[in-house]
């Protein structure tokens, strides 16, 4: 048997289990061929897994392409150079929050994955960063601009992007299914073909891609496989939770999503073994867990319950419900990690904290954020009820006083000293 064959059939064995738990099995061996002819040019040489992507001391900086600007010059020069000026031996990874262009959502709605916003700078730029940090990027694969291609194409009613997403009657019962928004599930677009409902998790500008579509799958390892020559090392799997949607579920965690995740994972380890993928679950804290998998799915997930509580414990003056956490916590899984951050682009998420914070304290961590200029973003629920879903405020703010209260603007309680 020749090498190319040998490499075909390993490649075949590992896909065909999960690609079976996705597609009719009629359509899987076709997928397979795809995808291998896609990707095996890229193949590494070796497909062991590597155990040392990172150590304790990893420190990521998360930053906007434009957080730091110079009149005149593209801002991801300018962030080249700051980094490698203040930072180059404090960092040993950065991730620019997505810089392709978009339409809303500071770059959540994607207009274009590979193409990089002409008024941040271009692929140059941002190789020339990878060269010299793990690069994160964000690849947002629960849904697309309203501006995107496919989109245009759903509307004009030509392919592909016209069997690209989620067409629903709008008398159907979504009741259960799991927001993270106060919005509508459903969005009402208008196409060549009359009015359609599509699915739109986040927002009517954010218009969610249907993963039951082989097609749609390709077209997000094609991504993937852009970004690892661009230099990624670690791709963020932002929204995966929703991806996989089932009329009559939740859609959040479904078993599909799962094996999306461990498909993808094998992908990229016969790519490159170096590369680590993140999930990006918002959710509480046993629900985040589970995209560890068996050692099979993220290699690592967000510490999601940490930054609310450590802002809980800062704002209380104690740190019980903060140590109870730690140590309920189990060890990551061989080869995969936790990622420690204490907030995001978002903000804090309040979800993560269900089980774990009293009532009182609960109540007044979101009275004390809105009391120093922060916002509480909703979510709503089943029974049509909201319920808070993230704290909207930097911890500068979030820290200009204490559960007790809050003087002058200044810090007071137990943070004050004596006079």
């Amino acid at each position: 048997m020749s090498e190319a064959n040998k490499q075909f059939d390993y490649f075949s064995l590992r896909l065909k289990p999960l690609l079976e738990s996705l597609y009719d099995k009629k359509t899987v061996p076709h997928l397979i061929e795809k995808l291998y002819y896609l990707l095996k040019e890229d193949f590494a040489d070796r497909a062991e897994e590597d155990l040392n992507k990172w150590t304790q001391n990893n420190v990521q900086l998360i930053t906007y392409g434009n957080s730091i600007v110079n009149e005149g010059e593209r801002p991801l020069v300018t962030l080249d150079r700051f980094l490698e000026d203040h930072l180059r031996d404090t960092l040993t990874g950065v991730h620019i929050l997505p810089f392709s262009p978009y339409s809303s959502d500071d770059g959540f709605s994607v207009i274009d994955y590979l193409q990089v916003n002409p008024e941040l700078g271009d692929w140059e730029d941002i190789r020339r960063i990878s060269g010299k940090f793990n690069l994160m990027v964000d690849l947002v694969i629960n849904h697309v601009s309203s501006q995107h291609a496919w989109f245009e194409q759903f509307k004009q009613g030509v392919k592909p992007g016209c069997d690209y997403f989620i067409e629903v009657d709008p008398s159907t019962d979504l009741s259960a299914v799991v927001r993270p928004r106060s919005t509508p599930v459903l969005t009402k677009v208008s196409t060549v073909k009359g009015d359609k409902y599509v699915w739109a998790t986040f927002s009517e500008d954010q218009i969610d891609v249907n993963f039951a579509n082989p097609d749609v799958l390709l077209e997000y390892v094609n991504i993937i496989l852009f970004y690892i020559r661009e230099g990624a090392k670690y791709i963020r799997l932002d929204a995966v939770g929703f991806l996989w949607k089932k009329i009559g579920t939740s859609c959040i965690h479904l078993p599909e999503t799962h094996n999306v995740i461990r498909l993808l994972r094998e992908i990229v380890q016969m790519l490159n073994p170096i590369v680590a993928l993140i999930s990006e679950t918002n959710v509480p804290n046993l629900e985040n867990l589970s995209y560890f998998g068996n050692r099979n799915e993220a290699h690592m997930i967000y510490n999601f319950s940490l930054p609310p509580l450590i802002l809980n414990a800062l704002l209380q003056g104690k740190s019980d419900h903060l140590k109870t956490w730690m140590m309920s916590m189990p060890p990551a899984p061989i080869g995969c990690a936790y990622l420690n951050f204490t907030a995001s682009h978002d903000g804090i998420g309040l979800r993560p904290t269900e089980g774990l914070l009293d009532e009182n304290e609960y109540q007044t961590l979101l009275q004390k954020v809105q009391d120093f200029g922060g916002k509480i973003s909703m979510r709503k629920k089943p029974d049509g009820t909201e319920s808070p879903y993230e704290a909207n405020i930097s911890f500068f703010d979030a820290m200009k006083g204490t559960a007790k209260e809050r003087i002058n603007g200044k810090f007071n309680g137990f943070f004050a000293p004596k006079q």
